[in-house]
């Protein structure tokens, strides 16, 4: 029997029970608060009795009642959230993220709020409050009122222990175009100093122009080899000024090109057969190529770093071709 039909079945006592879905419509997917309950004509002993043991109602947060015993939805819990945090609230970190589509932020245990410096909430059960005097702009999104991409990802960040997470979570959020890393930098600027060493050596790390996990892991490889500097965000082009590519790192001096492909180029037939291309394009125009996947980054740094010393003297040896490095313009 479905939890619907267990409240209908319930409702036995009280003017409420005349209209056995006014509780239901009244509600937000069955969340809904002890005192909308009690206009509604539901006793507050019937409340505790409904949410005690073995009842068919259950308290999720402070005065919020849902209205089933079962587990809670991800949605139940965030609309429940929302409710306790008060109409000033905004929703923000892993919570907010998922809602504006990022599916690595989903199915996290807590939901964190923002709300004024004025107002008083404390932390309770899965629920993190966050007393701010620099409110963000509400992006409305159904009934939940959300911080914008930039905000959310710091607030999350700033909640992340593990550099490498940290990285992964800044990193998409720059690379999917929701923000910019001087949005980034923006958010670090007026936020709590508590918890934002990684986000900081992080955006420091964007900033130089790497735009994912793999790049950045490429960029810190590379720093330890000893090899002249590499450019990243950089055009090639021939002799006669026509597109070549862009690598995702380039030796000038030699004409040697770094590639870091990541997996799901291997997985899509179409996009292998394009990365595939350009790279032939290149070495048409006489480029060293060297490739590495992200794997590699992390599990065998010294077989990358002898690749590249490899790839390095060969280049040496051959006469460098005609073709010109520019600031990345072309868009890939």
């Amino acid at each position: 029997m479905s939890w619907t039909a267990r409240i209908v079945r319930d409702m036995k006592r009280g003017n409420w029970a005349d209209d056995p879905h006014l509780l239901l419509d009244a509600s937000h997917d069955g969340v809904i608060r002890a005192d909308a309950l009690a206009r509604l004509g539901v006793a507050r002993t019937t409340v505790t009795r409904r949410c005690g043991p073995n009842g068919p109602w259950q308290r999720i947060l402070p005065g919020i009642v849902l209205l089933h015993n079962a587990r809670p939805t991800t949605q139940q819990r965030t609309i429940a959230a929302h409710v306790y945090g008060g109409p000033d609230c905004v929703v923000t970190g892993h919570t907010a993220l998922a809602l504006h589509g990022y599916e690595q932020s989903r199915g996290r245990d807590h939901v964190q709020l923002l709300i004024p410096h004025t107002q008083h909430r404390k932390d309770f059960s899965y629920v993190r409050v966050e007393r701010t005097w620099y409110m963000p702009e509400v992006v409305q999104h159904g009934r939940f009122r959300l911080a914008p991409v930039a905000r959310c990802a710091l607030d999350a960040a700033r909640r992340t222990p593990d550099p490498r997470a940290c990285r992964s979570l800044l990193a998409a959020v720059v690379q999917r175009g929701d923000a910019t890393v001087a949005d980034l930098a923006q958010e670090l600027a007026c936020a709590p100093r508590r918890g934002t060493a990684i986000p900081h050596s992080v955006v420091r790390e964007l900033g130089d122009g790497a735009h994912s996990v793999a790049e950045l892991d490429a960029q810190r490889l590379y720093a330890g080899t000893g090899l002249p500097p590499m450019m990243r965000n950089i055009d090639i082009a021939d002799a006669h000024g026509r597109w070549i590519a862009r690598p995702d790192g380039w030796i000038d001096e030699v004409a040697l090109a770094w590639e870091i492909d990541s997996m799901k180029f291997h997985l899509s037939p179409s996009l292998h057969e394009g990365t595939q291309r350009r790279r032939a394009r290149m070495e048409r125009f006489g480029i060293v190529v060297v490739s590495h996947v992200p794997r590699q980054l992390r599990l065998e740094p010294d077989v990358v770093i002898a690749d590249l010393e490899a790839a390095y003297r060969r280049a040496r040896e051959r006469a460098r071709p005609a073709v010109t490095a520019t600031m990345s313009h072309h868009v890939r």
